[in-house]
């Protein structure tokens, strides 16, 4: 009995092909490589009497940039119909997003919170979603780790982390 058979993620939901994450990523490199070769001849690409001026090597280096990318994009554009490598599958991606939401979340409100904060709720989300901790080495960690890194950037090494309005309060 030849039954059909069904993709992993079930019949409604299709495995993620290849050529989109490669089209979009290549697409997104060579935007950012014009960006590069555009800025690079702003502040000139050529040599002066001192050396090379300061777009010299980005240039070059957005320029190979730019012919790599597109050389990803132009043979997934051929090989289209003939494409049918799997770049992953719905679950695969879920893991992905559960780790890249919460640190694109940390990243953003770091702009307005600071470092401290955010780390220390984002350590305590990992831990206790992820992880699975209890409460009492979660809020250990989560307070900890900040604090260290406080001790050894601002006292120790005197370089000093993005601050956000709880350490203004506290006169840090």
């Amino acid at each position: 009995m030849n039954e059909p058979s069904t993709p992993p993620g079930g019949p409604d939901k299709p495995p993620l092909k290849e050529r989109g994450p490669e089209l979009a990523v290549s697409t997104l490199l060579m935007l950012i490589a014009a960006l590069v070769i555009k800025d690079s001849m702003r502040v000139g690409i050529g040599w002066a009497d001192d050396g090379p001026r300061a777009g010299y090597f980005p240039f070059y280096i957005g320029v190979l940039l730019l012919a790599s990318s597109a050389t990803v994009f132009l043979s997934t554009v051929l090989r289209w119909s003939k494409d049918q490598a799997l770049f992953a599958q719905r679950e695969q991606l879920a893991t992905v997003f559960a780790m890249l939401i919460p640190m694109t979340v940390y990243i953003i409100t770091m702009v307005w919170l600071g470092i401290y904060l955010p780390s220390a709720v984002l350590i305590g989300y990992f831990m206790r979603r992820h992880g699975k901790f209890g409460w009492l080495p979660t809020v250990s960690v989560s307070i900890a780790v900040p604090l260290a890194f406080f001790i050894v950037f601002e006292r120790w090494f005197l370089v000093p982390l993005p601050k956000g309005p709880i350490e203004n309060l506290l006169g840090f």
